[in-house]
């Protein structure tokens, strides 16, 4: 599961679709990997209004990368500045959790991820 795809999960407990702590899911005993994709700006800079920063900023944090910005990066500065461009993209489209747990800040049940795939399935008393 690609560092990116964290950016637009959420909690699937009935109870946390009204609290704002259901997301991010954090990431907790993450055992990280790093494929090989070859740099797309344009990929970046179109993804990047979709983002939600502070909750990538977070994930990072928790991931063990250096701190991001506080303000997300225009277009124009991703394709002035390589080393911003190569750190986000090392970040959003290398970076793939292979095994771990996503954890939810509000209920705090953990979703296991195995070979890179999470198991969003609920037992029947959460639903």
């Amino acid at each position: 599961m690609k560092v990116l795809t964290l950016n637009f999960l959420t909690c699937a407990v009935k109870t946390c679709k009204a609290s704002n702590d259901s997301f991010p899911l954090h990431p907790k005993d993450a055992e990280l990997a790093k494929d090989g994709v070859e740099i797309n700006p344009q990929l970046l800079v179109n993804v990047l209004p979709r983002i939600d920063w502070t909750a990538l900023r977070t994930t990072s944090t928790e991931l063990g990368f250096p701190a991001l910005p506080e303000q997300p990066p225009t277009a124009e500065d991703l394709t002035s500045d390589e080393k911003m461009l190569q750190e986000l993209h090392t970040l959003l489209l290398e970076t793939q959790m292979l095994e771990g747990k996503l954890v939810c800040g509000h209920c705090g049940h953990e979703y296991a991820v195995r070979e890179g795939i999470a198991n969003f399935l609920l037992p029947s008393h959460l639903v």
